[in-house]
This record gives structure tokens, sequence and C-alpha cells, in this order.
């Protein structure tokens, strides 16, 4: 073999060895590492081999969680990491928060804890009759009007002062058999038949009932008997006192029997219609003290008690019309004057307005403002009072107070009601997102129904 066949030869073993080397040390890279230990087994690669994600959250708004820095989409704030030492022990309501996180936010915490509620129900409204004081004054007989004594509206009338005189054909007939049936008495005395004394006594009596009954006053026959002659003209008095708010007959006007002349208004107690929201409802109870003004008169507040609350519900301003009777002795309120109330209430567990004020009194189921110490009859409608916590007062809390949380507490999405709770025994702030029930707010404070326990704490 010559020299030149042998060159290529030599090259070639010496290109084969360099490959074997390289090959070699790669292979010792991938089976010793850096660290100079060898590479775990499959298994274990695969599960060493995700990263944790970094949570990042507002510090005004912490139920923003993203997984990546920018911007809060609520406010606009830059976002801060929310779990710096991951997130795997975190329930997916769960929110942890470093303490500058939670100092930076000026997160506030309070306790739940459990007290008497008092709440203020502001209401507005305005004055009215007393429909059971308005009475309506007519003729009991047909005639002519021949003089209104009261010929203009507004005019206050005492009980027993003269309305109207009128002429009627039928009341002078009826005097005439009355005087009639008296002179006949007379002559019946003389005889000794008991029987014919019977019937001229009662005769006499029916004639009586009928002029009474015709509108004349006991005063007004006994006038009659004594002068002996009928009257062509009967002046018609007024049963009861107030103020004439409507004038519906002129002097000279011809009237059937039952045709309305006035209506008369006792202001001497009057209504007072609110308007009170549903939301307010569990407040108000049937007696309770309410205190309100008037512009006529500032800086002056009087008082009514609740006697009704209407059964229905306004479907285009979704309130309820709630009545209080008020005294007026003095005649201040005029029915149409705007009113501004609140009333104020006091939530025992069991959902009844306490007063301590009515301890041991009874009320009338009809007439709040009529208040007893025992179980006596009603001056106005002669119903027998009944002890206060039948008509759902009671005087003293019964039970526990009311669990309750600041109104600042819960997040409101229309359906639900969300508080955050801070979890205790954990090293770093960590906050619960919990779906409670909440009662009536009462200013400050919301009663809880359900979700939390007494000595939590909510932010």
């Amino acid at each position: 073999m010559t020299r030149t066949d042998r060159i290529p030869m030599r090259t070639t073993s010496r290109i084969t060895l360099l490959l074997l080397l390289i090959a070699g040390f790669a292979l010792g890279r991938w089976a010793f590492p850096a660290g100079g230990k060898a590479p775990a087994a499959s298994g274990e690669s695969a599960a060493a081999a995700p990263a944790v994600e970094e949570i990042w959250t507002c510090a005004m708004h912490p139920q923003v969680r993203l997984p990546e820095p920018g911007q809060c989409p609520i406010c606009g704030m830059d976002l801060i990491p929310a779990d710096a030492g991951g997130g795997s022990s975190l329930g997916p309501r769960d929110l942890r928060m470093s303490p500058d996180a939670v100092a930076l936010a000026d997160i506030q915490t309070a306790k739940v804890v459990r007290r008497t509620v008092a709440h203020d129900v502001p209401m507005v409204g305005k004055v009215a009759y007393d429909e059971t004081r308005v009475s309506t004054i007519t003729t009991w007989v047909p005639g002519r009007l021949e003089k209104l004594f009261v010929d203009y509206t507004g005019v206050p009338v005492r009980k027993g002062e003269h309305l109207v005189e009128i002429y009627s054909p039928t009341l002078f007939s009826a005097q005439q058999e009355l005087l009639q049936a008296i002179v006949a008495e007379k002559r019946i005395g003389r005889s000794s038949l008991d029987i014919l004394h019977t019937a001229s006594t009662a005769t006499v009596t029916s004639t009586r009932e009928k002029l009474r009954l015709y509108g004349m006053t006991d005063a007004q026959i006994e006038e009659l008997v004594a002068r002996g002659t009928p009257d062509e003209r009967v002046t018609i008095y007024a049963p009861t006192g107030g103020i004439v708010i409507h004038k519906k007959a002129l002097e000279g006007m011809y009237v059937d029997e039952g045709s309305e002349v006035y209506t008369i208004a006792d202001l001497s107690k009057v209504w007072v219609f609110l308007d009170a929201y549903e939301s307010d409802l569990v407040w108000l109870r049937y007696g309770q003290d309410v205190r309100f003004t008037v512009e006529a008169y500032p800086g002056r507040t009087l008082h009514g008690r609740v006697a009704f609350i209407d059964p229905s519900l306004d479907d285009r301003t979704r309130t309820v019309k709630v009545r209080l009777n008020v005294e007026n002795e003095d005649g201040l309120l005029k029915p149409g004057m705007f009113v501004s109330a609140v009333a104020e209430a006091r939530l025992s567990d069991a959902g009844k307005v306490v007063d301590t004020n009515l301890a041991g009194k009874w009320m009338c189921p009809m007439h709040p403002e009529v208040i007893g110490d025992g179980p006596e009859s009603c001056p106005e409608c002669g119903m027998e009072l009944k002890p206060v916590e039948e008509l759902g007062f009671i005087t003293e809390p019964d039970g526990d107070p009311v669990l309750v949380i600041p109104a600042t507490a819960p997040l409101l999405t229309g359906k639900r009601a969300v508080v955050y709770v801070k979890l205790p025994d954990r090293e770093e702030p960590t906050f619960q997102g919990r779906v409670v029930t909440l009662g009536p707010r009462a200013g400050d404070w919301y009663v809880v129904e359900d979700g939390l326990e007494e000595g939590e704490t909510v932010v």
C-alpha cells in the first residue's frame, strides 16, 4: 500500500474518535447535571415540574384576584401580590393578604355581637278628618227650608244650636195628632173604663215618639203641649258639635225625607295618614307611639298612636298607609296639613316591638289612645281593654338580644348578602367570604338571621 492510500484512512479514524468523545460528553451532562446529582424518576419529575402560580389582588377590592400584575378593573389601582407564600391551603372563598396589604387597604374589623337595636322609621303624610266624628245633617220629613241659620261652610257649631227652620205639612199634621190625643186622654179620664185609659195613654205616647222621630226635641214637644197649637215652622237643632265642612241646601229649597243639608266634622280628634315603605313594616305595630311635626308650628312635637295599618300595598308607590289617632282639643291641626313623622322602635329577639312605658298597661283594640291600668271598658266604643302583650307589644326584652353586624359589613348583591369573616389562628390575615341571611336594618346595624356566630370577626 502506498503512502497516499494510508492518509485518508488515518483521517477517518480521527473523525470517528472525535464524534465518540462528543457523544460521551453529552451523555455525561445528561446523567450528571451541574449539581452532581442524578435526575429524579420520571414520576417525581412530573410532580415537581409545575411552578406555583402567583395571585395578584387590589388593596381596595380584595375580591379581585388576577394571575398577573396590572391595574384593578374597579378602581384602577396597581395590583399587589395576594399570597407570597402560596395558596394551596386556601379555599375557593378564602383570601389571604399580607400585613402590608391589610394596612394599605385600611381594613377595619368588628365583632359579631348581640344587642337590642333601635330604629327610627321616617314617614310623611297628611292630617285628615276622623271619619267616626263626621256627621251628616238630613231632613227627617219632607218640606221647605224657610231659613238656614248656618249659611256658609267653616262655621263652628255646638251641639244643640239651631241649624234650619223648616215648614212641613207632615210635621204640622203630627203636631195636631198629639194635641188631639192629649185632649182625648183628658176626656176619657172621666170614664171608669180602664181599657179606654190605657188606649188613650198609648196614643199620646206614640204620637210623642213620632214627633221625636221627625226631629223635634223633648223641649220642643213640651213647648207644643203647653202652647196648645201646632207650629207651622219647626227648627232643627245640631245633634253634634263641630265644623260645617259641607253645605248642600239653600233657603227656599224643597227637600225630601233624608235630603242632606250639612256635613259637620268634630275636630277635637283627627286622623293622620302616613306612608310607610314595605321594608319598614317590621318596625311598626298597632298602638305604637309616633311623634310628628307640622310646618305651621316649627319646633313643636306632637304625638299620636298607630290605630290602623292598611292590609294592602300601593303597587305604584310601594308604600302602606298607616293611620294615627291624634288628640286635637286645641284645634291646632287642620285637615290637609303636611306631616313629618318618626316612629321609634326597639326590636326584641322574638320580633316584637319593645315599649317599657307600657309595662302593666291595658289598651283598647279599637282606640289605642285609650290606655288603662286594668280590664275596664273603653269610653269611646265600650270594648273591654286588653293587655298590651296581646296586641303585639312586650314591655321587657325576652330572651337574648338579636345578633347584629355593622351596616357596612355585608356586600349586598341584590339576591344575597356576602360577609368577609376573618379566620382565626392564621399566620397572615386570611378572610373567608360567607353568604349570610340578614334581617331588617336598624340604623347602623343589620340584624343577622343566619350564617354567623356571636364572637366572630367580620370586615
